[in-house]
């Protein structure tokens, strides 16, 4: 199986710390993806998500929130040096599509997703990570709030 730098994407786009939760969801919709790997400088520092601009922004009514407020500061991410089998099991374990790849000065040189991995190789690999990546989980309930209505949908009249 190939190193992770020969099928990841490079030159993704960035955000910074101090960028605004609503910049990071403009990227996200012109970009048609669902993460940004958050940068200062070079070096990987955190990812967000669209899950972490409506869970810790729009949720508790912080339009005005900063990058660094609700992006996840330890961020996966493998090493573009490596193999892609250690990428995709990585994924697996964590249950995520894509990663950040760094260099050893952990400076962000790419991404690489399920799709890379796909369209270069090993289907059989591909196929089984996607598999174990998408096992579905439990929703955690203990905290319902008022907010989240009745399970058809919303509430009924």
């Amino acid at each position: 199986m190939p190193q992770v730098s020969e099928v990841m994407t490079r030159g993704v786009r960035t955000m910074s710390p101090n960028d605004s939760c609503l910049q990071a969801a403009q990227a996200m919709s012109e970009l048609n993806i669902g993460s940004l790997p958050v940068c200062a400088s070079d070096r990987l520092v955190g990812i967000v998500t669209d899950r972490d601009i409506v869970v810790r922004a729009v949720a508790q009514e912080r339009p005005e929130a900063r990058l660094r407020d609700i992006m996840s500061a330890e961020p996966l991410y493998c090493y573009a040096d490596e193999p892609v089998e250690q990428a995709l099991q990585t994924m697996r374990g964590e249950q995520v599509r894509r990663l950040p790849v760094v260099d050893r000065d952990k400076r962000l040189v790419g991404v690489i997703a399920m799709g890379d991995i796909a369209t270069e190789g090993d289907e059989v690999a591909t196929g089984e990570a996607l598999r174990d990546i998408s096992e579905p989980s439990q929703p955690d309930r203990s905290g319902i709030s008022a907010a989240s209505g009745n399970a058809g949908g919303g509430q009924t009249n």
